[in-house]
């Protein structure tokens, strides 16, 4: 499935992200697969379509002109089954998807510390099939070389993408710390330009926080078993400076587990519905409920960022402050991914997930597809064609870099004179700049956790608490369904 594609250039520093290979669903991991019958077929029909594939693939490898690879043979019989589903969360599962869903849930591992995507089929626009960003993880290798979602890696160490399987991409981009490895990055239509990275240990990376004022600022970058502990150790921190306020940032944040999502949204709700599941299958339709007394109180009052890669268990969590009245949403339509997937394993090494329920918020109200609407939009500044040539010039020229070359502890004011410099030859935004300086600058150190002077979205949420207008904004704040509803009836009297 296609990353969505932004109108403008620059709309990619917090801007819509697509699918995450192996990563972009809410998932429980199951110990086995268990067989179960179909309701709609008779049990004999359905054995006798079992016996027939089992045939046909036993006589294919006798009797077949060639040779045939078994498992070759297997993967490609699954994966047909799956196209049918029409459905780009339900797949097979090779060696190296499961070994990078592990990489998620439980570890580390070496490589560069991307998500990445790649079609296997030819994309509409008849584009090459090359491996896409996806998002990268925040303080690695790639995110300190300013990859960002949307960039397609056309070549890894002069190889050319586009004949690769992702098990070929992942062979290449996984391995020993202290490796190296090239690539050439396609940004835009015109942008294109070579990266070199050394891989390192990665650590999947779920929280990180900071007082801004008297705000307490809580950036969640994925759910995994640990993040409710680390947001509520960040909370105490908060507490020890006497925080007022709180802003929860799920942008570009693609999910993760089910349960970590029920958990991150028990820490500001006292009891209540944060989610329900449905599906046929009976086990399958649960309510998720908030344990009694928050741990964040009702009097600190909460906005939380999202945009279009705010995704999955991010979309459960927005959409529970949302319809249960505790936030106030600032930023940018979500991803709308309202499914949940349960992952079998097939043996020690593979396996397959596949939706198995469609949650619904406690408004009753599922996203799939629509994504959440903000309660107050806001969007980053879009760049214009030429902005986009001049950008490219300067990435090209080089300057940049060597500036930080020569200046590795730049201070802000050397910064903010050479972005002035850089404006007067390129007529480019000085905002931008001065980020563009400063990213440079932390590829070799750890990131600042915000960038306030270039955050407009995180500037109105700021705003919002230091205007006083919050409670009001709060209570007049609609749920996701009756937004849902006010939607569809413009469209059927548009119609």
């Amino acid at each position: 499935m296609d990353i969505k594609q932004n109108k403008s250039y620059f709309k990619w520093i917090w801007a819509a992200v697509t699918v995450v290979f192996c990563l972009l669903f809410t998932f429980a991991l199951i110990p086995g697969v268990a067989a179960q019958s179909n309701s709609s077929s008779p049990a004999m029909s359905t054995r006798s379509y079992s016996n027939a594939i089992q045939s046909i693939f036993d006589h294919i490898l006798r009797y077949y002109v060639e040779e045939v690879d078994s498992q070759a043979l297997f993967e490609a019989a699954v994966n047909a089954m799956f196209d049918v589903l029409d459905d780009p969360y339900s797949a097979f599962l090779s060696i190296s998807d499961m070994s990078d869903l592990s990489n998620t849930t439980q570890g580390n591992y070496g490589g560069v510390g991307l998500h990445i995507s790649k079609p296997t089929y030819p994309r509409p626009d008849g584009r090459p099939l090359y491996v896409e960003v996806a998002a990268p993880i925040e303080d690695t290798p790639g995110w300190r070389a300013g990859l960002m979602p949307g960039d397609f890696i056309v070549e890894i160490n002069d190889e050319p993408t586009d004949p690769m399987s992702m098990d070929d991409v992942l062979d290449r981009l996984k391995g020993v710390p202290g490796e190296q490895v090239k690539l050439l990055i396609k940004r835009g239509e015109r942008m294109e330009f070579p990266v070199t990275l050394t891989k390192e240990i990665i650590e999947v990376p779920t929280v990180k926080y900071a007082m801004i004022g008297d705000t307490g600022y809580l950036k969640l970058l994925t759910f995994t078993p640990f993040t409710a502990e680390r947001a509520i150790d960040a909370i105490n921190e908060f507490r020890a400076s006497n925080y007022r306020s709180l802003i929860l940032d799920l942008r570009n944040n693609y999910g993760g587990l089910l349960n970590s999502a029920i958990d991150v949204a028990d820490i500001f709700l006292d009891g209540g519905l944060v989610v329900r599941t449905r599906s046929r299958i009976i086990s399958e339709n649960r309510m998720f409920n908030a344990k009694p007394s928050a741990f964040v109180p009702d009097n600190i009052p909460i906005i939380v960022l999202i945009n279009g890669a705010s995704a999955s268990a991010s979309e459960i969590v927005a959409g529970a402050l949302k319809d249960r009245g505790r936030a106030y949403l600032v930023g940018e339509n979500t991803y709308g991914k309202g499914s949940v997937q349960q992952v079998f394993p097939l043996s020690n090494t593979t396996g397959f997930r596949i939706t198995t329920a469609r949650y619904y918020t406690p408004s009753d109200a599922n996203i799939d597809k629509i994504g959440i609407p903000p309660d107050l939009e806001v969007n980053f500044p879009e760049y214009t064609e030429e902005d986009v040539i001049k950008l490219n010039d300067l990435v090209n020229a080089g300057k940049i870099p060597e500036f930080v070359k020569q200046n590795p502890q730049a201070t802000d004011a050397q910064i903010e004179l050479f972005a002035i410099s850089l404006n007067s030859e390129y007529d480019l935004d000085l905002p931008l700049l001065k980020r563009l300086i400063r990213n440079e600058l932390h590829r070799t150190e750890i990131a600042p956790v915000y960038d306030l002077e270039y955050d407009v979205q995180l500037q109105e949420a700021l705003k919002i608490f230091e205007n006083g207008s919050y409670r009001s904004l709060i209570l007049n704040a609609k749920t996701i369904k009756a937004l849902q509803e006010e939607a569809e009836n413009e469209l059927a009297l548009a119609s």
